[in-house]
């Protein structure tokens, strides 16, 4: 197999299944990080027993899967553990707050009730498995591996000795950030592949992405927004132009509308300062949008649920000492923020932590939010909230805002993670 050598192919993955379906699937191809490998599957011999799967997730994962053998991966009853494919990395900015959410996912995920498959997308887009997230993931021991769109497979294609090889997969937990990731793309991906998935679907997704459709959904909802402006491809404000901030609207900020964590963000405090604010963000999206800035601090609520059933984190606040909250951007994000003070659970009176929940909740289903969210609002100094951003896949490092809201009201991070397979599950009965 080009790009990877015999010796590098993990322990444990010898015996792969060649096929979960009784008359096999058809021919493809992968690529590995050092070029294309000849994978085929030969369709034409009869299904392997799951035993041969476990050896995958086996070397894989580094959990026991002798339990697996004879039982069928579409049956949910039983003992038997879930396998889970926890998906992180991405080719988005945001490619190293993914792995660092992973390795907490993979610290605090149950091995006693999950099997965990590492899926590990590189910078240039490249998909391997590999034996677990950490910094330089991809450097180790890993194997090309991407998920199949034919429901038939219900989960991964392997490439080993020049073979492609199935591993049925019953639930994915994309840990993903930011473009090709929260944005309806992977869950696209999924919806067709058939595989159950945490989080929001793909319309969801797609809106929460994007700064100026989430503010046009939530105002037809009754929620108040930000004065903004949009700037499609190559457009730019002129002056006098319709589009284009008044001298009264100063300062703004300058962002891409579909990027996150605050890559690409500009404050602009004059007309003359948008032009090179607009450079910066159209490094990250050709889409900009030029918001108001509003008076006061931003405040957050963690949501985990679907419908009606739905549990609310700690109200969070967050006071800036300048600038604006770049937390994932800062050298030693670890040890605080820089130019920023978070209080979780947020010190205001327990009256307006309750309404700034139930806004949350609202504008959580306006969005048409599903499995967790965390919703971002600014609380003005006369009390009004404003929506300001909705992240579909926040983030679960140590210092991200959305567990540890979820830990002041007391649910800890495994316990997010059992609700958000049970829901993943419960989405596809």
């Amino acid at each position: 197999m080009s790009g990877l050598s015999e010796s590098s192919i993990l322990s444990g993955l010898s015996e792969l299944g060649e096929s979960n379906e009784p008359n096999g699937s058809g021919a493809g191809e992968l690529s590995g990080p050092g070029g294309p490998s000849a994978g085929k599957l030969n369709g034409s011999g009869p299904s392997k027993s799951r035993s041969s799967e476990s050896s995958v997730s086996s070397g894989l994962g580094k959990s026991g899967a002798s339990e697996l053998d004879g039982i069928s991966s579409s049956g949910l009853g039983g003992s038997r553990k879930l396998r889970i494919a926890i998906l992180f990395g991405g080719c988005s900015e945001e490619h190293a707050v993914s792995v660092k959410s992973a390795q907490e996912i993979a610290r605090h995920i149950d091995a006693g009730k999950y099997e965990p498959v590492y899926v590990g997308i590189t910078r240039s887009g490249a998909w391997m498995a590999c034996e677990r997230p950490c910094a330089g993931w991809e450097s180790g021991n890993c194997l090309p591996a991407v998920i199949s769109p034919d429901k038939r497979t219900h989960g991964l294609l392997l490439a080993q000795g020049g073979a492609l090889q199935t591993l049925r997969i019953d639930a994915a937990l994309p840990i993903l950030h930011g473009r090709q990731g929260e944005d309806g793309t992977i869950q696209g991906l999924l919806e067709l592949s058939g595989i159950p998935y945490a989080g929001c679907g793909v319309q969801s997704s797609a809106i929460c992405m994007d700064k100026s459709l989430a503010y046009m959904v939530a105002r037809g909802a009754g929620i108040a927004t930000p004065e903004h402006w949009v700037y499609e491809r190559g457009e730019l404000p002129a002056a006098g132009a319709p589009a284009t901030p008044p001298a009264s609207a100063y300062p703004v900020f300058v962002k891409p509308a579909r990027s996150g964590s605050s890559f690409g963000v500009t404050k602009a405090s004059r007309s003359d300062e948008l032009a090179p604010a607009f450079e910066l963000a159209r490094r990250y999206d050709a889409k900009v949008i030029v918001e108001r800035a509003v008076s006061g601090s931003e405040v957050g609520c963690a949501v985990l649920g679907s419908g009606a059933e739905l549990a609310v984190g700690e109200v969070d606040q967050i006071r800036l000492a300048r600038g604006f909250f770049r937390i994932h951007q800062e050298s030693s994000p670890e040890t605080g923020s820089e130019n920023a003070a978070i209080t979780v659970p947020a010190n205001l009176p327990a009256r307006l932590r309750g309404r700034i929940q139930e806004t949350a909740k609202a504008i959580y289903g306006a969005l048409g939010c599903r499995g967790l969210a965390r919703v971002d609002m600014f609380l003005r100094e006369d009390g009004r909230l404003v929506f300001n951003e909705a992240n579909t896949l926040p983030g679960f490092t140590p210092y991200s805002r959305y567990p540890r809201m979820m830990a002041a009201a007391g649910i800890t991070l495994s316990e997010i993670i059992d609700r958000l397979i049970a829901l993943a599950l419960q989405a596809r009965e």
